[in-house]
């Protein structure tokens, strides 16, 4: 079982922040929710608030993250489950800091990017929300 925390970061617009893998690593090219791993003695959103530090240069808060769902998918060699958060409050502006694309994107148009097969459920949920 891997548990992996992630966020629709939603900007004033109104649009969600997605990140394409980049080479080299599992799932290349695919587009994904910013998030991360899990690490032994972490709560999910305490990953959430280092992930979103490390990979976009953001800081935000516990508190500002609000639970709407989650996936659990079997993969060929593991078990993924992943809670989606929703984030609207940050400080600073994203920006790729590990050789990602970024692309904000309207909620209607979310399922026009190809996605891993864990993420892809969560997208009717959040055009239902958004």
């Amino acid at each position: 079982m891997l548990l992996v925390a992630a966020v629709a970061l939603v900007d004033v617009d109104g649009r969600v922040l997605l990140a394409k893998r980049p080479e080299g690593k599992a799932m290349a090219g695919l587009w994904e929710f910013p998030g991360g791993k899990v690490q032994a003695g972490e709560t999910p959103e305490q990953a959430l608030v280092r992930e979103l530090r490390e990979e976009l240069g953001i800081d935000t808060r516990q508190s500002c993250l609000a639970p709407i769902g989650f996936a659990s998918h079997a993969y060929e060699d593991f078990h993924l489950l992943m809670p989606l958060y929703v984030c609207r409050t940050w400080h600073g502006t994203p920006s790729a800091r590990e050789g990602q694309d970024l692309a904000w994107v309207r909620p209607p148009r979310l399922g026009d990017y190809a996605m891993p097969p864990a993420d892809a459920p969560l997208i009717p949920l959040l055009r239902d929300l958004l």
